[in-house]
């Protein structure tokens, strides 16, 4: 199932209105951890999954990426886009993953920022990811944190009759699956796997695990946006930098 929700204009303006806020939870959190992650980009070929207005996508180009190309089904975003970042080595595509043609071993890195948790077939995505970067290429991708995805329900957060935060309830953990929520408008449609799914299916396509990351404010950040206090009792996002294994150095294990 692939839903276009930011082709509802309700949930893409309120959307819009979120991210032009000054202190937000991309500005403060997943962002500055997800730059952290990446690789060196000179003269790399870069593929954006997820790319929204683009932004990420023309920033690669000021690291000195040699070609980009960012991808999205929303016709919102991508009309966004175009208009706000235009350069020769920069294509943007309004189409999904799963049904993009890629030559294989043609890309050196692939980002996704919060985008794979709205996909339906991780492990087409995943297999069709390695097919498509070179060998010793990365991957960089932020999701919803497998524990907020378990439990999107209104009550997740469990509180006292005052109102006060007693703990984050994680429930239906190993049903993976759909999932919907209320986010700006009712019915969003997301999916959820565990931990352990996702890190296996990395690997077993050959991706080579780097580094996990589940963010933790900064003073500062919390400072600007109190409500960033929550992620020290249970993280929004989960980022991963993985490596496409060089053939000579993937070997079968055997137990």
């Amino acid at each position: 199932m692939k839903q276009y929700i930011y082709d509802n204009n309700t949930f893409f303006r309120k959307y819009q209105e979120i991210r032009a806020r000054e202190h937000n939870y991309n500005i403060l959190l997943e962002q500055p951890n997800f730059l952290t992650l990446l690789p060196t980009l000179k003269n790399k070929i870069v593929l954006d999954i997820g790319c929204g207005v683009g932004d990420f996508a023309a920033y690669c180009l000021e690291l000195g990426a040699k070609y980009v190309t960012g991808i999205d089904i929303s016709s919102n975003m991508i009309a966004h886009a175009k208009t706000h970042h235009v350069y020769d080595n920069l294509l943007f595509e309004q189409v999904a993953f799963e049904e993009m043609t890629v030559p294989e071993g043609t890309i050196d890195f692939i980002s996704s920022s919060l985008a794979f948790h709205y996909i339906a077939d991780f492990q087409l995505l995943i297999k069709k990811i390695s097919t498509a970067l070179c060998e010793g290429g990365i991957l960089l991708f932020s999701i919803e944190h497998p524990i907020v995805s378990a439990n999107m329900g209104k009550d997740n957060w469990i509180t006292t009759a005052e109102g006060n935060l007693l703990y984050f309830a994680i429930d239906n953990y190993q049903l993976e699956g759909l999932r919907t929520q209320h986010w700006l408008v009712d019915n969003v449609v997301k999916y959820h796997r565990t931990l352990s799914t996702i890190i296996n299916t990395l690997i077993e396509h050959g991706l080579q695990i780097e580094k996990m990351v589940e963010p933790i404010p900064t003073k500062d950040a919390v400072s600007n946006l109190p409500n960033l206090n929550k992620e020290f009792r249970r993280p929004s996002f989960l980022i991963i930098r993985a490596k496409k294994i060089l053939k000579n150095n993937h070997q079968n294990v055997s137990i």
